[in-house]
């Protein structure tokens, strides 16, 4: 159960992505969830961790970029008009959040 619960969340870490892009970025789709696929890279602060996995840890909150300050911040990028990229990072990290905390949410 464990290992297929793993496994659906990190499709779900493509698969809502690229909804989302679809939805909001038609013309640039392709740009889009690649940039919202790269935002993944968020959880490079997994590496300062021991275990570096560990399936029964919640990220939000432990990981240092999975805090809620940095959720705050990924909402700002969100909706703050510097530039249209920007925008898509904030919202690629802002879903990869609430992924992991669906998640974290699943455990208990």
């Amino acid at each position: 159960m464990l290992a297929h619960r793993t496994v659906v969340h990190l499709m779900l870490h493509i698969a809502v992505p690229a909804l989302a892009a679809r939805m909001l970025c038609r013309k640039d789709f392709l740009r889009a969830w690649g940039i919202m696929l790269a935002t993944m890279l968020v959880d490079a602060d997994h590496l300062f961790a021991d275990p570096v996995f560990d399936p029964n840890r919640c990220s939000i909150g432990f990981h240092p970029l999975h805090s809620v300050a940095a959720v705050g911040i990924y909402a700002l990028m969100t909706f703050v008009p510097l530039s249209r990229n920007f925008r898509i990072t904030g919202l690629g990290l802002l879903i990869h959040m609430l992924l992991d905390g669906a998640d974290c949410l699943f455990m208990k």
